[in-house]
């Protein structure tokens, strides 16, 4: 890459959500007197008994946690969504600018593990296998009701990315209509489609494959990039290196290798700062619409907030909410270092 892009001020084009980013690698060396963060615990016990999630435990809601010994799915108790909510549209005046309509869907928590200590980065990779395989269980029955346009699968880890329970965990929403963030991918997947006949994250990723310079890890089936244009600092994205456009359609070798690969990646994670890394982690499969999507390709997103330290976290704000997302580490340092952190873990 042209050594000017990896000095100077200069924004790079994110076809996937098809906008701009802001990169100013001469920032990194400027004083930071802003807010810290506390340090994540570095342990905790393996079981507490003040732990809604842990086997066996009363939740808020008054439904007790059975005794579970693998991954367990249920029904949120405070969900965001529900499936027996009202039909109604709202549209003052019929001006098209003050708008509302019910929205059903389905939200689920689903436990990794029973124990309390684990996390993806410590856990056997048998036992993030069978965290993947349930996605996939869940991602084929949600997406079999006629309702259910898409299913998100997402984690937030760590209480700086607003996880309010350190238990191993994540949610599940399926939602009626699409939202904002697979429809803007939508387009645009669709659109190089037209073009190419190509999946436009397939063209990307042997671009990328081919470079080598923003790959953090691969295996068999799959590659961790940090994109060409990521907006955090240790942002990656996760690729299938043979198609699939769903996770209930990968196959036995995708479902291992992304095992696999997710315990590389967030143990990886761990040894940036020493310490346990924040993030949102999501899935992001083709629309639950009972369509074939062959512009899609499956992928997961890494969004972690540390910048400098594990006290020392970027915040989306100023420019970033009211012109342009910006970063201050090239993707290709990010890269670097993220590399350098798994491959002394192997």
């Amino acid at each position: 890459m042209n050594p000017i892009f990896l000095q100077s001020p200069h924004r790079r084009w994110n076809p996937l959500k098809r906008e701009w980013v802001v990169v100013s690698p001469h920032r990194t060396d400027r004083p930071w007197q802003g807010q810290t963060e506390d340090p994540a615990p570095l342990s905790s016990p393996t079981y507490d008994p003040a732990c809604y999630l842990c086997p066996g435990n009363t939740r808020a809601g008054g439904h007790r946690t059975p005794v579970y010994t693998g991954v367990y799915v249920f029904d949120n108790d405070f969900a965001a969504l529900k499936t027996d909510s009202p039909e109604a549209t709202f549209d003052l005046n019929g001006s098209g600018l003050l708008r509302a309509e019910t929205e059903y869907g389905i939200c689920r928590v689903l436990c990794f593990d029973p124990r309390h200590d684990l996390t993806l980065a410590t856990m056997e990779t048998a036992a993030i296998r069978r965290v993947v395989e349930m996605w996939a269980g869940q991602a084929a029955e949600l997406s079999a009701d006629p309702r259910i346009q898409y299913v998100q699968i997402f984690e937030n880890r760590g209480a700086m990315m607003g996880s309010s329970n350190p238990h191993p965990h994540g949610q599940i929403w399926a939602t009626e209509h699409l939202p904002n963030e697979p429809s803007r991918e939508l387009a645009a997947q669709l659109a190089y489609w037209t073009e190419h006949k190509q999946p436009l994250l397939s063209a990307y990723l042997a671009i990328e494959l081919a470079e080598g310079e923003r790959v953090a890890a691969e295996n068999e089936t799959w590659a961790v990039l940090v994109p060409f244009w990521a907006v955090w600092p240790f942002e990656v994205l996760l690729l299938p290196k043979q198609e699939v456009a769903r996770i209930e359609d990968m196959t036995e070798a995708q479902r291992d290798g992304l095992a696999r690969i997710l315990k590389l990646l967030t143990h990886g994670y761990n040894q940036i700062f020493h310490a346990p890394f924040p993030y949102s982690m999501g899935l992001h499969p083709a629309p639950a619409d009972r369509e074939p999507h062959p512009e899609w390709l499956l992928h997961l997103h890494f969004y972690p907030p540390l910048l400098r330290s594990s006290t020392v976290k970027k915040f989306m704000v100023g420019f970033e909410l009211f012109g342009s997302p910006q970063r201050d580490i090239t993707p290709e340092s990010a890269a670097l270092r993220l590399r350098n952190a798994i491959a002394s873990t192997a």
